[in-house]
This record gives C-alpha cells, structure tokens and sequence, in this order.
C-alpha cells in the first residue's frame, strides 16, 4: 500500500511551483472572488494541463492544507477545466500522486470525478465498488 506522505506532498508542490505560480491568476475566480473567469485563466490552466497534469491535481488534493493558504471552491475549480474548453479528468488523480486506489483521499477523487463528469457523460472508475448510483440522463441512440 503506497499512502500520500508529507514527503510526498512536499516533492509534488515543488515540482509544480512554477505551474502553481502560473495558476495564480486563476485564484480570485477559484476562490469565489472574482464572479466570472476570464481568458487569462484559460491560458493558465492550458498551459499547466500541458506542461505537467499532475500539478492541476496537486492542488486539488492540497486546496485545504493550511500551508498553502489556499482559498479553493473546488465546485469552481472543477468546472475551470470545462469553461476553459481544457478537458481535464479528477479521476487519473489517484494514479498520477500515486494514491493507494482504496484510500479515502482516492475516494475523493473519483467522487469529484464522477460530478465533473456528469455533465459530459464520461464515467469515472471506481476500484472499489462502493455504493455508486449512475444516472443516465443522455439518450442512447
């Protein structure tokens, strides 16, 4: 069982300081500020979705440690992705911070997952098979 350690949180917001930082101006809008995102945004998020994935899921597993002081909406944040026409999937996260796929922190993921992805109809995985309602609103054809 691999488990998500300081150590290992640390290694991934230094790996992404630079993405991070790009991000900044993405903040006011994922911290419920700013009331619209902007084109600004959208360049950031394609540029970090582009350079290195797995920094736009750091955050997200990260968004409440007080190290960081992040003021994250992850409703908001989660929906960046979409309104940035900059497909980003919650549910690679597990495997991209090396997760164990069991853990609540995974679970996480794969809820968040499978809320973003509603919308679009693309299933999220869920290893471990816990209660799990799908909804089928689209129209098979």
């Amino acid at each position: 069982m691999v488990s998500y350690t300081m150590t290992d949180a640390a290694k991934h917001i230094e790996e992404c300081a630079q993405q991070l930082v790009g991000l900044a101006t993405c903040l006011p809008y994922v911290g419920g500020q700013a009331k619209a995102s902007t084109p600004y945004y959208y360049t950031s998020l394609k540029q970090v979705l582009k350079d290195n994935k797995k920094c736009l899921h750091v955050i997200i597993k990260d968004h409440i440690d007080p190290e960081l002081e992040l003021q994250i909406n992850l409703t908001l944040a989660l929906g960046l992705p979409s309104v940035c026409h900059a497909p980003a999937n919650v549910s690679q996260c597990p495997a991209l911070l090396h997760l164990d796929p069991n853990s609540p922190e995974a679970q996480v993921f794969y809820q968040l997952g499978r809320s973003s992805n509603h919308n679009d109809g693309s299933p999220a995985p869920s290893p471990s098979g816990s209660s799990t309602s799908a909804k089928s609103e689209g129209s098979s054809g």
